[in-house]
């Protein structure tokens, strides 16, 4: 075998990849020894690989570390464990709850939009409100599966109909960016070059210059119906155990104003 290949797909160290994720959260040796309660010396030793760790001690440092429960499981098997945490369809039975948790609250929030997505912004469902926002889009942006920031800033998605495409897009990328940071996950660094790369639709024109940080981040759209402006929450499972409910978001849009409010009540009156 090639000894270049070999090495390649040599798995990191459970020592390297704690390492990795504390210099990710920027603590030192001493920062995560503290706050995990272990020794600075134990922890150098597991981190260069001359000692290894406990399974309780490993979950503990990835605790405080704030791991994902998918990254989790990456470090319980380096270290020579076995996972700990499942991952099932969310059409799975045993999350048959949590599903109906989900239509409630993306039902419950109309006439307002609200969709729920995965962790690369994979769009998993919507209410009927979001409908709306949505139907100016290429017929191909709209085939699942659906990426909800490819389809927002697409030159054929929804940026020729984003009022406020240059505010709009910063705050979609710096949001991704932190999200990247947490996560360390290598598809949404990818999904951020390709965003990144979309050019500004032609009525955009040249990014404003921000002379105030807003405190909320409107999105204002052009739709057939009038201009509807929004702002977003975002809601997660509180405590999860499974991986698809860990990475499960809720993104729920509110009107931003009187005019907004009242088109959506309009909409959602028709569709009865």
């Amino acid at each position: 075998m090639n000894s270049t290949l070999a090495h390649s797909v040599v798995p990191s160290s459970v020592g390297t990849l704690l390492r990795e994720w504390r210099q990710r959260r920027r603590l030192s040796q001493l920062d995560l020894a503290g706050v995990a309660d272990v020794s600075t010396r134990h922890l150098s030793f597991v981190e260069s690989g001359r000692s290894l760790p406990s399974r309780e001690m490993l979950m503990r440092l990835a605790e405080q570390l704030d791991v994902p429960l998918r990254e989790r499981n990456t470090l319980l098997v380096a270290a020579g464990y076995a996972p700990l945490y499942r991952e099932r369809a969310l059409a799975d039975p045993q999350l048959a709850a949590a599903r109906r948790a989900v239509d409630l609250v993306l039902k419950g929030h109309e006439p307002y939009p609200a969709l729920a997505v995965d962790r690369h912004w994979t769009m998993i469902a919507a209410n009927a409100a979001f409908a709306p926002l949505v139907e100016s889009a290429d017929a191909p942006r709209l085939a699942p599966p659906v990426n909800v920031l490819r389809l927002s800033m697409h030159p054929q998605g929804l940026a020729g109909v984003i009022d406020n495409w240059h505010e709009w897009r910063a705050h979609l990328l710096a949001r991704l960016r932190r999200q990247i940071d947490v996560s360390g996950d290598a598809t949404l660094a990818a999904l951020m070059k390709e965003l990144e790369a979309y050019p500004a639709p032609a009525h955009a024109g040249h990014a404003p210059r921000a002379e105030t940080d807003p405190v909320v981040v409107p999105l204002r759209m052009r739709t057939p119906h009038g201009v509807l402006s929004f702002f977003s929450t975002t809601t997660v499972f509180g405590t999860p155990v499974d991986i698809t409910l860990s990475e499960l978001a809720i993104e729920a849009f509110f009107p931003a104003d009187d005019a907004t409010a009242t088109i959506l009540r309009e909409l959602d009156d028709a569709r009865r």
